[in-house]
């Protein structure tokens, strides 16, 4: 009933409003814009507040241990000035490089490429205090040199090696300190992105050089390692050494990503003989193996080979009375292709070394020149061809000049 009333309702409003022409208001009411309470400003802006110390602490932790690292690290790196023969004062050849304190006796640590055929050498430290160092020995092998300054003890504060660079990890933070472009005290951060490299000794930069051998177990490094870095320490979270930068591989000289770093147990083993006799001593067994890179050492050639074993050294050839030689082990005996390329097969496999295991001539290598020196004995384990013996030898010191090898070839 209430619905058919409404329209009648409207209807008699409709026509009262046309008889006394009064406007109609259903509802409506109309108001002017100018006096609607519109705001046309921007919303009020949010004020932000500061975090609470507590949370900036721990976000800015990680640069509060590398601040202290560097602090703590700064007085012992020393900037090294290497005057070579063939300069003039108009014209000065100069090597520049990095290098740190290793002992109160004013020894420093730097890279003997630094160093190596110098007049004069410079030591500068961060205060600004400039002295003439003595170069008390070089090992281009490791390329590493130690110097000898005459100042006063409060200068010579040294630096700590890690307790033992083999417990290095890939992932691990490295942290560079030296002076890349003569800018000293400069810190470089990254991680160490690679163990166990074979790098090139300073006696192969020499193409003179009659005898060269590789330096194996060199730490890699992301960490930007730049000219003038050379010599000084790499350090791990405690600020201790875990190495000496020493190299780049690049395409044109600056860094590319890829730094190296000699480890420290390769410190401990050449520093003692440098300080005592300004040369280093490498016991040396008289073998050669097929170069092991791109899927050619054993664990690579036991398949296509049929080798007894997937790890170990398979001796190419054997120095014509050599220690090897002189102990009965025998190097390649034909020459077959695997993968396109010649192989020495038929030489003796080592497997292990005075009871240790070794997967390449690397650690072979790496063994020799950390565990043994000229003169020692050891025990070999070897295969030749299904028969597992062993071969006790004297390691002799590495020769200076090349030596006949028995292999493939001859």
């Amino acid at each position: 009933m209430l619905q058919r009333l409404i329209p009648i309702a409207i209807l008699i409003l409709f026509i009262s409003a046309c008889i006394s022409n009064e406007p109609i208001s259903i509802g409506i009411v109309s108001t002017p814009v100018a006096d609607l309470p519109i705001n046309f400003d921007s919303p009020p802006l949010i004020q932000a507040t500061a975090i609470s110390p507590a949370i900036v602490q721990e976000a800015d932790a990680e640069y509060m241990l590398l601040s202290n690292i560097y602090e703590r690290s700064l007085l012992s790196v020393v900037n090294v000035e290497a005057d070579l023969s063939g300069g003039t004062p108009q014209n000065p050849n100069v090597n520049r490089g990095s290098g740190f304190i290793y002992d109160t006796a004013g020894h420093i640590i730097t890279n003997a490429h630094v160093v190596q055929n110098s007049t004069t050498i410079r030591v500068t430290f961060n205060d600004g205090y400039v002295t003439t160092a003595n170069l008390i020995g070089l090992d281009t092998y490791s390329d590493i040199a130690i110097l000898q300054v005459d100042t006063e003890s409060s200068r010579l504060l040294p630096m700590t090696l890690i307790a033992d660079s083999d417990l290095i990890r890939v992932g691990q933070r490295a942290i560079a300190i030296g002076n890349p472009f003569g800018l000293s005290g400069s810190m470089a951060l990254g991680i160490i992105s690679g163990l166990g490299r074979n790098l090139r000794s300073a006696e192969l930069l020499d193409a003179d050089a009659p005898v060269g051998f590789q330096n194996p177990s060199i730490i890699q490094t992301d960490t930007p390692v730049n000219p003038g870095n050379s010599g000084g320490p790499l350090l791990n979270s405690e600020g201790e050494v875990m190495g000496v930068t020493t190299a780049i591989r690049s395409q044109n000289g600056i860094f590319q990503g890829v730094g190296f770093a000699v480890p420290a147990n390769t410190l401990r083993r050449v520093i003692p003989d440098l300080i005592q006799n300004g040369r280093v001593q490498y016991a040396w067994m008289g073998i050669s193996v097929q170069p092991e890179d791109n899927g050619y050492s054993v664990a690579g050639l036991a398949e296509p080979l049929n080798l007894p074993v997937n790890q170990g050294v398979l001796l190419r050839g054997v120095t014509v009375g050599g220690p090897a030689d002189a102990s009965g082990l025998r190097g390649g005996v034909r020459t077959v292709q695997v993968r396109g390329q010649a192989v020495c097969i038929g030489g003796d496999i080592i497997v292990a070394i005075n009871g240790e295991y070794v997967a390449t001539m690397d650690e072979l290598v790496t063994y020799l020149i950390v565990n043994t020196r000229p003169n020692d004995r050891v025990n070999l384990l070897v295969v030749r061809d299904q028969v597992t013996f062993e071969v006790s030898l004297i390691l002799r010191e590495r020769p200076t000049n090349d030596a006949t090898v028995r292999d493939c070839a001859g």
